[in-house]
């Protein structure tokens, strides 16, 4: 009797496999629009990405929701405008997780329809409960258990700020009781190294604001002592995450399985390994894009490997748009040449020009997705609607405010239209929100301050109108604004805008 239910829970799993594709998010940091080979760089190659783009839709209007980590990457989980949940913007080392544990979030969606759910890379959600924050040297939790998945592997904020380890079961790895981990706002002792005291002792300068714990000849921000044995070198991140996911998806190969795969290769501090230092021109940040491609080639050849590339989709997305001088002497302005990291468009991470939150987004299912390139509007903030349509799993009402099955439009499908409108937003803090609807985008600055408007000078304000608008298919780069030529549009997405705020929801 036990080998005969074992049998057909065998063949139950099997069919659900068959039903049911694998799904890996890939989300890129920091990378622009123009960053890949397939989005129009010229001076390096991006070959595995440019591979899985040929294989299937390359859309030309993808989006990201903000155009800064935190803030983004809530909306890829929650399916919600961040801006509708304060306490959204940039985590700080020792913050407390931003999603609610009772929120339906999409490994809770993918849980539900039988999968597998893991996360690998760049966390930078908050940890532990509110007020209090994550217990560095106990059980850390409430963290990505607690919101549907059942596997981590992390780095817990980003690699700019404290500390410089690892996290797995909810705690952190191959930490030694005997020498705990201290995490802190303020410096220790007066004796602390810091990136100010000691300025002289390290590899990488910072440029503003990174100057707090020295950890591998780099200067951070926060401060923390302890946990030696648990710090990780910076030029072996990739490789790590490459690693872990690819034991996640070996351990998951006969079932179905989601993995959220968050890159942070070309985030502040840009210390790609040294066998990619230098393949470029353009410094550390443009080599950290080619370590990026590797690593996505790594986990294409251990799909190729274990025969699941026709039955997993990967989608490929970005955070945020990107940005040069972000707190390091890195060189990423000084050598950037001709390089348009933005492709076409204005403004930056911090931004919401195009430039901020249009990026690269890619869908590849072979056997399954069309190769094409599609000029749909799709966001990050839709897997969530979309992937519960793909394998038919029910949304609670209350859920994913802000998330819309755009399922055909991803696979590329005829007919497809993909969203009609997209709200994007930058930390959250300057009080700046985008619309676009259709060929027209309108921004809103409500403190008449706008950020990071080219990626080609230092990060910088520069005086606007509170109210700003564009006619994308004429001038993609937001070069005219023309609020006074269409006084009735400008009236008319304004008036949207404040509809979509107000309502509260804008998904079905």
């Amino acid at each position: 009797m036990k080998l005969f239910t074992t049998l057909l829970l065998g063949l139950a799993q099997l069919s659900l496999a068959a039903e049911k594709p694998n799904v890996i998010v890939i989300m890129a940091d920091d990378l622009g629009y123009g960053d890949l080979s397939c989005y129009g760089a010229t001076t390096f190659k991006t070959p595995h990405i440019d591979k899985l783009a040929a294989s299937g839709q390359r859309f030309t209007s993808g989006y990201c929701s903000a155009s800064t980590c935190t803030p983004s990457r809530f909306s890829l989980l929650t399916g919600s405008y961040p801006f509708r949940k304060s306490g959204t913007g940039i985590a700080p080392p020792n913050g407390h997780l931003i999603i609610d544990a009772d929120t339906f979030t999409l490994p809770d969606i993918m849980q539900k329809a039988g999968y597998q759910t893991g996360v690998i890379g760049k966390w930078h959600l908050g940890l532990g409960k509110k007020g209090q924050g994550p217990d560095w040297n106990g059980r850390i939790n409430p963290g990505p258990q607690e919101i549907g998945f059942h596997h981590h592997f992390l780095l817990p904020t980003t690699n700019d700020r404290v500390p410089q380890v690892y996290l797995t079961d909810s705690r952190v790895l191959n930490l030694d009781p005997s020498d705990p981990l201290w995490v802190g706002n303020k410096r220790p002792s007066p004796d602390h190294p810091t990136g100010k005291s000691h300025r002289d002792t390290l590899k990488m300068d910072w440029s503003h604001g990174h100057n707090g714990t020295i950890h591998n000849g780099i200067s951070r921000i926060g401060f923390y002592t302890g946990g030696h044995d648990a710090r990780f070198r910076d030029e072996d991140l990739a490789d790590k995450w490459v690693e872990k996911s690819n034991e996640f998806i070996e351990t998951n190969k006969d079932k179905p399985f989601f993995l959220f795969y968050a890159s942070h290769d070309l985030h502040v501090p840009r210390i790609p390994h040294e066998r990619f230092q230098g393949v470029t021109p353009h410094g550390f940040r443009t080599d950290s894009i080619v370590q990026l491609d590797w690593t996505v080639g790594e986990i294409m050849k251990t799909l190729d490997r274990l025969k699941l590339t026709e039955n997993t989709l990967i989608v490929l997305c970005s955070d945020n748009g990107p940005v040069m001088d972000d707190g390091y002497q890195d060189d990423a302005l000084e050598k950037l040449g001709n390089h348009k990291a933005a492709g076409p468009f204005k403004g930056g991470k911090y931004s919401v020009y195009e430039g901020g939150t249009r990026t690269p987004f890619i869908t590849s299912w072979p056997g399954t997705i069309p190769a094409g390139t599609s000029d749909h509007i799709v966001c990050s903030i839709d897997l969530a609607a979309s992937l519960a349509s793909l394998t038919g799993t029910p949304l609670p009402e209350d859920s994913c405010l802000d998330s819309i099955d755009i399922i055909d439009s991803l696979l590329g499908k005829e007919g497809a239209k993909g969203r009609s409108n997209i709200v994007s937003q930058d930390n959250g803090n300057r009080g700046a929100l985008g619309l676009r609807s259709g060929k027209w985008k309108l921004t809103e600055h409500s403190k008449r301050k706008a950020f990071n408007t080219t990626v080609k000078k230092k990060l910088m304000f520069n005086d606007v109108p509170i109210h700003q608008l564009y006619d994308l298919s004429k001038d993609p780069g937001e070069k005219t604004n023309v609020a006074k030529d269409h006084p009735k549009i400008l009236a008319r997405l304004t008036a949207e805008l404040a509809k979509i705020k107000a309502d509260g929801r804008t998904r079905p």
